[in-house]
């Protein structure tokens, strides 16, 4: 009977299944996995987190891309003048502010981190819409002007290589428009990185040009103080060169947007501290090179990028312009990125409109509107010819510097309310130096400003020429 039918053992089974396995194992990738229609289909692999060497570049971003940007083509310009006028003398202002750069930008990147929201953002929501609007005008004002001189400095660059600024100020509008509009956040941040690789032409030419390095060592370390307005009015430019509002809100903004959780802020922290001692040793090598080059021979005034291109002769002979345009052209083409950047994600915040990088023109009209807006603008204004492009770009330092108290005087503020930072609020030593910045930066303004009235009172300053 069927019923009385010996059962097969266990073990004929296990060899029978075991024949009918594969002779090798299957290698099944790691990744995430879904059936479709009877078939898997693998959706992405998961890559091994990065180690040593890897996982430090890896964490390279925000900070990195602010202290690039923050040595745009107003910053070389005003580090080549402050060299070739008074040498090695005002090297220890970038000491101080490469201190206090550090201070000012960790404190804004831990004010995104824990908030989660951009500075005109939390301006708006603690102070109101009548301080977010001023804080607006004033960022208008800086960067505007500011945007216009990056493609002037790109039209400077492009004749000095050889090629019609008429034709590269346009294309590069649209290259940068079409980078951040078509791209990723991911993908622009990458972008921006390569692009700070172009500075490293600097340290080449201060090293190859043999500065006086007793010199420039005690320029860094003894200060050298007057009270002549040529004087006051580099010391301005300076701080405004090393640490300029946009930094603070582009930073910030670019904080938010790429979601750090607080638990990984010691990453930022470092890639703040990384980014802001880059940009002041850029600028402090730019210093030296003009000052053993055109301050050595009594070249004291710069007007022209051919003027400052001789700081880069000892690099390469007659190919100084090429090399000197090439710095150029990555500072300009990088703080033309990041400007309207800054400026677009404050105009968005003042007002609560949707921002990102990430979003497309239907979800985020305003940002993507405004970034394009300045792009066109200042590649249009850059076209008029004959424009004074080192002596804007200085001019424009100057007005970041008197323009940059407001600024440090919202983020402290902020930095310091519990309702806004929580437990990620400003220690004693971060309000101790915070607050120093504060007090020296609105001093000098105060200062040069009340220089520049006598002057014209004809009246001088003791110690004064």
């Amino acid at each position: 009977m069927k019923g009385n039918a010996e059962a097969p053992s266990p073990l004929s089974v296990a060899a029978k299944a075991a024949a009918e396995l594969p002779a090798r194992a299957r290698v099944v990738h790691p990744g995430i996995w879904i059936h479709v229609r009877g078939r898997q289909v693998r959706l992405r692999g998961l890559r091994a987190a990065p180690t040593g060497l890897l996982l430090w570049l890896a964490i390279l971003g925000p900070g990195v891309i602010t202290g690039a940007a923050g040595d745009d083509a107003g910053g070389i310009a005003t580090y080549s003048q402050a060299g070739a006028q008074f040498g090695y003398s005002l090297l220890w202002v970038l000491l101080m502010t490469t201190v206090s750069l550090i201070v000012v930008q960790e404190m804004s990147a831990r004010l995104g981190v824990a908030s989660g929201r951009g500075l005109l953002d939390l301006i708006r929501e603690r102070f109101g819409i009548g301080w977010a609007i001023f804080a607006e005008l004033v960022v208008l004002a800086a960067n505007g002007s500011m945007i216009v001189t990056e493609f002037a400095a790109i039209g400077a660059s492009a004749e000095l290589l050889g090629v019609s600024r008429v034709l590269v100020i346009p294309l590069a509008a649209l290259a940068l428009g079409y980078l951040v509009v078509a791209g990723s956040y991911g993908w622009v941040e990458k972008v921006f990185l390569v692009m700070a690789l172009t500075f490293l032409t600097y340290p080449v030419a201060a090293v190859l040009a043999h500065p006086d390095w007793g010199q420039a060592l005690r320029g860094t370390l003894v200060p050298t103080v007057s009270t002549d307005p040529a004087f006051l009015l580099m010391f301005v430019a300076l701080a405004g060169a090393t640490m300029t509002p946009y930094q603070q809100l582009f930073q910030q903004s670019a904080i938010v947007e790429k979601g750090v959780a607080r638990k990984h802020f010691g990453r930022e922290r470092v890639d703040t501290i990384v980014g802001m001692i880059f940009s002041n040793l850029i600028g402090a090598f730019v210093v030296i090179a003009c000052a053993a080059t055109l301050h050595a021979v009594g070249t004291t005034d710069i007007s022209t990028a051919s003027d400052a291109a001789q700081a880069l002769r000892p690099v390469a002979g007659d190919a100084a312009q090429a090399l000197f345009a090439i710095g150029l052209l990555g500072a300009a083409l990088l703080a033309g990125s990041v400007v309207p950047l800054a400026t677009a994600y404050s105009v968005t915040e003042a007002f609560g409109f949707p921002k990102g990088v990430d979003l497309d023109f239907r979800r985020a009209p305003i940002f993507l509107g405004v970034f394009v807006a300045l792009l066109a603008g200042g590649a249009l204004l850059a076209l008029i010819p004959n424009v004074p492009v080192i002596q804007l770009l200085v001019a424009i330092q100057v007005l970041n510097g008197i323009l940059l108290p407001i600024f440090l005087l919202a983020l402290l503020l902020l930095s310091n309310d519990r309702r806004v930072a929580g437990d990620m609020r400003n220690g004693l030593l971060a309000n101790v130096l915070g607050w120093a910045t504060f007090a020296v930066i609105t001093t000098s303004v105060l200062v040069l400003l009340g220089s520049q009235a006598l002057s014209a009172l004809g009246i001088s300053l003791p110690g004064g020429s």
